[in-house]
C-alpha cells in the first residue's frame, strides 16, 4: 500500500482545486469537440525532371511520439493526410530507380498546409535532404511553448576535434574541463554550471524519453553525461522548460534538454585532429533505405590543449534499430562508454602555474553503458500505448585537489526502470496523455577518500544508498475555439530513498517523500483578423530533485529527501517576413535544499531557498542557402533569505549563430560566438567574461564522396571558475583567489569518407 502525503504547496485543498480545474476544462473541451477543424497536409510528387510520380510511399513519423502515417501517390502524383496533430515530423518518400528523399517539416496546429515533393537524383546517389525547422511542437506530448527545436546539421560539435560534449547548444553554455571524460555540463541563465545543477536531459528512444541523470552522483547531485553519444548520431537537440511536461519528473528545476537520435547514418569514417589529439568516428547503416538502423563507433585519444599532458582515451558505441511488426514499433538503442585522463584541474586565474595543474596525481576514469527499448503499439492513428525500459550501468572513480588536498570520489551504480503510457487524441480539441514510470536508482560504494600526508587514501564517507521512484501522471491538451490552446497535467512521484552509510551506521535512514507537481500552460493563438498579434503563452509548473544523502543531514534534522522548485514562464513569439521573434521570461524559486556539491570535500553545501528571474530574447532569420540566430538571456538568481546573489550563476549570455550552405568552390561554413558575462563567486570576487567562437569550414566532393574541413576554436577567460583557497609554492598562509582552468584557442582539420557515394 502506497501512503501519500502531501507537504507544502500541494495540500488536499490545492489537489481538489486542481481536479476541478481539469474537469472544468475537460467540459469546455467535449464542448468544442465539433468546433476546430483538422490539421491536414498534403503535396505532389515529382522526379528530377519535374514528371510526376504515381505508386510511391509517402509517410510521416512525429518526433514526440513515434506515430506514423502512410500513404500512396495517385495517378497525378497526389499525397494527402487528415487530422494531423501539429509539430515537427520526419517525411520520407520512397519509389523504384530514386534515392531515398527525407525531410523534415513543421506542421501548424491548425489548418491546412502543402508540401511539394521533388526527387532530386537517381538511386546511385542516396541523397538524403534535410530541411530544418524551429517551431514549438505543441501538443500532449510537448506542452511547453518555449521548446526549441535545432537541427544537428545546423550546430557544431562543442570543441571540433576534441571529445567532449557532442553538440554546442545556442544559449546553453558549456562547463567542461579539457579532457572532457569528466561529465561535462551545459547550464541556463541563473543556474550555476559544473555542480552537479538539476539540469533535466533526456535521450529519445523511440517516442520515450531516456532519463540521463544521475542522481545522488559521486561528482555531483543530478549530474548528466552527453558524452556517451556520437555526435553523428545526433539529429535534432531540444531545449525547454522542464517543469511544464508531466513526462520530466526528477531532476527538473526549469530546463532541460533532449537529444533526438537518427534512424539511420551514411556509412562513413572520420578523422579529426591536431598536433596533440585525433579523434576517429566511423558509422554504418545498412543499404535498404527501410532498415532504420544504425551502429557508430567513436575513439579518442590525446593530451588536450594545456600544458599538462593527460594521456586521455575515450571509446565509445552507439547502435539503434527500429523493428516494424503489425502496429508495433518496436525501437533498441545501446551505449557503451569508457574513458580515462589525467585531469588538469583548476588553477589560479592570475598566478602562472607550471604545466596547469597544481597536482600531477588528478586522475579519472569512467565506464557507463545501457540497453533502451521503447514499443510503441499503434492501436489507431490517434490512439496508442508505449511500453518502455532500461537497464543502465555507470562507474566513476576521479581523484581531484581543490587545495584541499587530494580526494577520491567513487562509485558504481545500476539503474533499471520500466514505464508505460497511453494517449488518445479525441479531436483536436482535446487529447488524454496517461502514463506511470517506475525507476530504481542503487548507488553503490559510493564513496569519499581523502589522502593523507604519505598520500594513502583513507575513508572519510562510504554509502550505499538506493531510491525507488513510483511516479503516475496524466494530463489533457487541446484547442478551444481556435484561438486557446491549454495543457493541463499532475504528476505524482513517489520517492523512497534508503541510505546505508557504512563508516556511521547512525546517519543510516529510510525515508519516502510524496511530490505532486501540478502542470498547466493556456496558449493565445491569433485569429486571421488579428494575424498582426503574437501568439503568447502562460504556463506554470512545479518540479523537483532528489536530494544527496551523503552527510547524514536528513537523517540528523529530519529534513524531505527531495528539493522542489516552482516555475512561472511567459513565452511571446512572432514570424515576419520569414524572420522568428520571441521573448521568454521565467521565474522559478527553488526550496531551501542542498544542491551545490563542495569543489574542497566532495560534499554538498547549504544553497539556501532561491529565487531565478530571467529574461531570454531570440531572433531568428531563415534565408535560402542558410540562416542566422541571435540570442540575448538576463538574468537574475539569489537566496530569498539573504538577497545575496547566488554564487557560480550567469548572469547574461549572449550567442549568435550563422550557417551558409552555398559558398564559392562549393564551401559550407559554420559559425557560433558566445559570451558569458561576469557572475559573482561570492566573497565579494566576480568571474571574469568567458568568449568563444567556433567555426567550422567544409568542402563537399560529393563524386568521390568525401569532405574536408577546418575547425576553429578561438577563446579567452576560465572554464570552471570558483573560490579556491590554496598556498602556491612559496606562499604563506594560504590565500583565497578565483580559480579555473585557462581556455586556449586551436585550429584542427577533419576528413570525412562516405562508402556510398551522396
Amino acid at each position: 500500500m502506497i501512503h501519500i502525503r502531501y507537504r507544502s504547496l500541494v495540500s488536499r485543498k490545492s489537489l481538489q482545486f486542481l481536479c476541478s480545474a481539469a474537469c472544468v476544462l475537460w467540459i469546455l473541451a467535449v464542448c468544442a469537440l465539433g468546433a476546430v477543424a483538422s490539421t491536414s497536409f498534403s503535396g505532389s510528387l515529382s522526379d528530377p525532371k519535374g514528371s510526376v510520380v504515381a505508386g510511391a510511399t509517402v509517410r510521416l513519423l512525429r518526433r514526440a511520439d513515434s506515430t506514423r502515417r502512410e500513404a500512396e501517390t495517385d495517378a497525378q502524383g497526389r499525397f494527402s493526410f487528415a487530422a494531423l496533430d501539429g509539430g515537427e515530423y520526419r517525411l520520407t518518400a520512397e519509389s523504384p530507380g530514386f534515392a531515398l528523399l527525407m525531410r523534415t517539416i513543421a506542421v501548424d496546429a491548425d489548418g491546412a498546409q502543402t508540401e511539394n515533393l521533388q526527387f532530386s537524383s537517381l538511386a546511385s546517389q542516396n541523397e538524403s535532404v534535410t530541411v530544418t525547422a524551429a517551431i514549438s511542437d505543441v501538443g500532449v506530448f510537448e506542452p511547453d511553448p518555449a521548446q526549441r527545436v535545432m537541427i544537428r546539421d545546423e550546430t557544431l560539435d562543442a570543441n571540433p576535434g576534441r571529445p567532449g560534449m557532442p553538440v554546442s547548444i545556442p544559449g546553453m553554455p558549456v562547463e567542461s574541463p579539457a579532457g572532457g571524460v569528466k561529465p561535462p555540463q551545459y547550464f541556463a541563465p541563473g543556474v550555476a554550471g559544473d555542480h552537479g545543477e538539476p539540469i533535466a536531459m533526456f535521450f529519445q528512444v523511440g517516442g520515450y524519453l531516456f532519463p540521463n541523470n544521475l542522481p545522488a552522483n559521486a561528482h555531483g547531485n543530478g549530474y548528466a553525461d552527453p558524452n556517451v553519444i556520437i555526435p553523428v548520431a545526433i539529429e535534432s537537440v531540444q531545449t525547454d522548460g522542464a517543469a511544464f511536461n508531466v513526462r520530466e519528473g526528477n531532476n527538473s528545476v526549469n530546463s532541460s534538454i533532449t537529444f533526438g537520435l537518427r534512424d539511420r547514418i551514411e556509412p562513413m569514417l572520420r578523422l579529426t585532429g591536431d598536433y596533440r589529439d585525433l579523434n576517429l568516428v566511423a558509422g554504418w547503416s545498412p543499404a535498404n533505405p527501410s532498415n532504420r538502423s544504425w551502429v557508430g563507433v567513436e575513439v579518442s585519444s590525446g593530451n588536450g590543449y594545456l600544458k599538462r599532458l593527460e594521456h586521455r582515451k575515450q571509446y565509445k558505441g552507439n547502435i539503434s534499430k527500429v523493428f516494424n511488426f503489425g502496429k508495433h514499433e518496436l525501437t533498441f538503442y545501446g551505449i557503451g562508454y569508457y574513458g580515462s585522463a589525467f585531469q588538469p584541474g583548476l588553477i589560479p586565474i592570475d598566478v602562472p602555474v607550471p604545466d596547469d595543474t597544481i597536482d600531477a596525481r588528478q586522475h579519472e576514469e569512467t565506464s557507463n553503458g545501457a540497453v533502451i527499448f521503447n514499443d510503441v503499439w499503434h492501436l489507431t492513428n490517434h490512439r496508442q500505448f508505449q511500453f518502455s525500459g532500461f537497464y543502465r550501468y555507470y562507474a566513476l572513480d576521479v581523484r581531484p585537489n581543490f587545495a584541499d588536498g587530494l580526494i577520491r570520489q567513487s562509485e558504481h551504480r545500476t539503474v533499471n526502470s520500466e514505464d508505460i503510457l497511453y494517449t488518445e487524441r479525441f479531436s483536436n480539441a482535446a487529447s488524454l496523455l496517461a502514463g506511470v514510470d517506475l525507476r530504481r536508482e542503487a548507488p553503490r560504494a559510493l564513496n569519499l577518500d581523502k589522502a593523507d600526508a604519505a598520500g594513502v587514501f583513507i575513508p572519510d564517507t562510504s554509502n550505499n544508498i538506493t531510491i525507488n521512484f513510483y511516479s503516475p501522471f496524466v494530463a489533457l491538451d487541446g484547442a478551444l475555439l481556435h484561438v486557446l490552446h491549454y495543457n493541463a497535467g499532475y504528476r505524482l512521484d513517489q520517492v523512497t530513498v534508503k541510505n546505508q552509510d557504512l563508516l556511521r551506521p547512525s546517519f543510516s535512514f529510510n525515508r519516502d517523500a510524496t511530490v505532486g507537481s501540478p502542470k498547466a500552460t493556456l496558449t493565445f493563438l491569433p485569429p486571421a483578423l488579428l494575424s498582426f498579434l503574437p501568439t503568447v503563452s502562460l504556463s506554470y509548473g512545479q518540479a523537483f530533485h532528489v536530494e544527496d544523502p551523503r552527510i547524514g543531514t536528513t537523517a540528523v534534522s529530519g529534513g524531505t529527501v527531495v528539493a522542489k522548485a516552482q516555475a512561472y514562464q511567459l513565452v511571446a513569439s512572432k514570424i515576419m517576413a520569414r524572420t522568428e521573434f520571441r521573448l521568454n521570461l521565467a521565474h522559478v524559486t527553488t526550496a531551501q535544499q542542498l544542491a551545490r556539491i563542495s569543489n574542497d570535500t566532495g560534499l554538498q553545501q547549504d544553497e539556501g531557498p532561491g529565487i531565478v528571474k530571467s529574461l531570454t530574447f531570440t531572433v531568428r532569420h531563415n534565408f535560402p542557402y542558410g540562416s542566422v540566430q541571435g540570442l540575448f538571456s538576463k538574468a537574475d538568481a539569489r537566496d530569498r533569505i539573504t538577497g545575496l546573489p547566488t554564487p557560480e550563476a550567469p548572469r547574461q549570455i549572449w550567442d549568435i549563430l550563422a550557417t551558409v550552405d552555398r559558398l564559392p568552390l562549393h564551401l559550407v561554413a559554420r559559425g557560433e560566438y558566445e559570451e558569458v558575462g561576469r557572475k559573482p563567486l561570492g566573497d565579494q570576487f566576480i568571474a571574469v567574461p568567458v568568449r568563444e567562437f567556433r567555426g567550422a569550414v567544409i568542402r563537399r566532393f560529393q563524386s568521390k564522396g568525401m569532405e574536408v574541413g577546418v575547425n576553429v576554436f578561438v577563446a579567452s577567460g576560465y572554464g570552471g571558475q570558483t573560490l579556491e583557497t590554496l598556498a602556491l609554492p612559496a606562499e604563506d598562509p594560504p590565500t583565497e583567489r578565483i580559480t579555473g582552468f585557462p581556455l586556449k584557442s586551436y585550429v584542427s582539420a577533419s576528413a570525412t569518407y562516405y562508402f556510398r557515394r551522396r
